[in-house]
């Protein structure tokens, strides 16, 4: 569907209220995470409930070099705050912030750990959000070969950077290299289908009817044999997110740079019960 956008007022606030939005893939401590962009949203949208699906802070980058601009120590401070505002926050840690799996029940904050998080949708789904490292041996990456792919990833962000810059002083709009290039290599198209069938399988098998998952940075929103897969991308090129309005239904969001807003660049109606339900 052609993008459109998400209505804002004249303030500069949403006039829309999320039940619930997931998030993933910031890497926080990385010169690609998009940091004010996602302070942007956070700032200018209502939500009730922030599920942060991994990878928020990238802790191997830090290992490497200690690199926290300002935006993202708001950022930070943004996520630590929102529970006061009497939104619910949920932490499900990826494989760039494993170290904060030790801590699932914990809170933090008012942020909550959780391993896996159990959402129920306003029509009645049964959501499960995980951040979806754990399929990385079904399509053959081991640690080894994640940790040499996140190497070959920086520079390709970088390059995706580089080109960003130039961009930006042609008064040209954001666009990213790097999803161009994966769009194309039949390699990675292969490896993202093989996650999806993964990710569809382990939905079935935990017996949910939707699953939420990032680490991959490659948004989708799909339903296959009456179960929904729905990844959020990520925040150092793709800027989306997924998220369930008040009336129930599915959306994946894109951040548009230019006009400091999101837009809509898919939806699925769930207002009504899943069929599976009605006939139970």
């Amino acid at each position: 569907m052609a993008a459109t956008k998400v209505n804002a007022t004249a303030n500069g606030h949403s006039d829309e209220r999320f039940r619930c939005i997931w998030i993933s893939d910031v890497h926080l401590g990385t010169p690609d995470c998009q940091a004010e962009a996602l302070l942007g949203l956070l700032r200018r949208y209502r939500y009730d409930k922030l599920v942060l699906a991994g990878d928020i802070v990238d802790l191997w980058a830090l290992k490497r070099r200690s690199y926290w601009p300002d935006s993202h120590r708001q950022l930070l401070e943004l996520l630590l705050s929102l529970s006061d505002r009497r939104c619910e926050v949920i932490f499900v840690p990826g494989n760039h912030d494993e170290w904060f799996r030790r801590f699932d029940g914990i809170r933090i904050r008012g942020i909550r750990i959780e391993q896996s998080h159990k959402h129920q949708s306003l029509s009645g789904l049964n959501t499960l959000t995980i951040h979806g490292d754990r399929f990385d041996a079904e399509i053959a990456i081991g640690r080894f070969h994640a940790r040499l792919g996140d190497r070959l990833y920086d520079v390709l962000l970088w390059l995706n950077r580089a080109l960003h810059q130039v961009r930006k002083r042609c008064g040209l709009p954001y666009w990213s290299l790097a999803s161009y290039i994966k769009s194309r290599v039949s390699k990675a198209q292969s490896a993202i289908a093989k996650y999806r069938s993964a990710a569809l399988r382990y939905c079935a098998a935990t017996r949910n009817d939707m699953l939420i998952c990032g680490h991959i940075h490659q948004p989708e929103l799909l339903e296959s044999q009456g179960l929904i897969y729905a990844n959020t991308g990520d925040w150092v090129e793709n800027t989306t997110l997924i998220a369930e309005t008040a009336a129930g239904n599915l959306q994946l969001l894109r951040w548009d740079h230019a006009n400091a807003s999101l837009t809509l660049e898919q939806e699925m109606l769930l207002a009504e019960p899943p069929v599976h339900q009605l006939a139970s």
